[in-house]
């Protein structure tokens, strides 16, 4: 399922959502933690942010930077001794752009019990040359029901994106043309 309405054609072939989806994994230790004991939140971000990161290069085939980061939710606390499991794919592409959804999930380190889900982001990075500008990447071809569903998702949370970026714009004009200064 892909939106070639909005997609000129393009030479780079199309890649599956299985191309470039990796899970990075990490343990928990006392140096990750906050005032509270429990590991910060900002490490959980940045694993994210390496995890979608790495994702987004393998699919593009190059450099991509992060442009944005949407819905980071924390669900539980992640624990010193927590092995840390952060997987992302490329849920949907635009011309340059991809977002990359990611699941984090969080066992302790000793036990044999299930991981469960701790937090979830969407990213959307931007594939660059090297002198930074943006380039073309490969469409993302969903393969299942799951990826198809996360393609659908992406495209509204894209609508979203530019129509709150649009009003805030039109707003910010509005409030000069009237001389209040921000």
């Amino acid at each position: 399922m892909t939106d070639q309405a909005s997609r000129p054609e393009s030479d780079i072939p199309g890649k599956s959502t299985a191309a470039s989806r990796t899970t990075l994994s990490h343990i928990m230790t006392g140096n990750d933690t906050n005032l509270l004991g429990t590991v910060h939140g900002g490490v959980i971000m940045k694993l994210v942010d390496d995890a979608a990161g790495a994702v987004a290069g393998r699919h593009s085939g190059g450099p991509a930077v992060t442009a944005s980061m949407d819905e980071m939710v924390f669900l539980e606390p992640v624990r010193v001794g927590d092995l840390v499991h952060v997987r992302a794919q490329v849920n949907w592409t635009g011309r340059s752009s991809m977002e990359v959804g990611v699941r984090v999930m969080a066992e302790r380190w000793n036990e044999s019990t299930p991981a469960q889900q701790v937090g979830s982001a969407y990213l959307v990075f931007a594939a660059v040359d090297a002198d930074g500008r943006p380039r073309p990447v490969p469409q993302v071809i969903p393969e299942t029901e799951r990826d198809r569903r996360r393609y659908q998702e992406a495209q509204i949370r894209r609508t979203h994106r530019l129509a709150r970026r649009r009003a805030i714009k039109e707003l910010r004009e509005k409030r000069a043309a009237e001389g209040i200064e921000d």
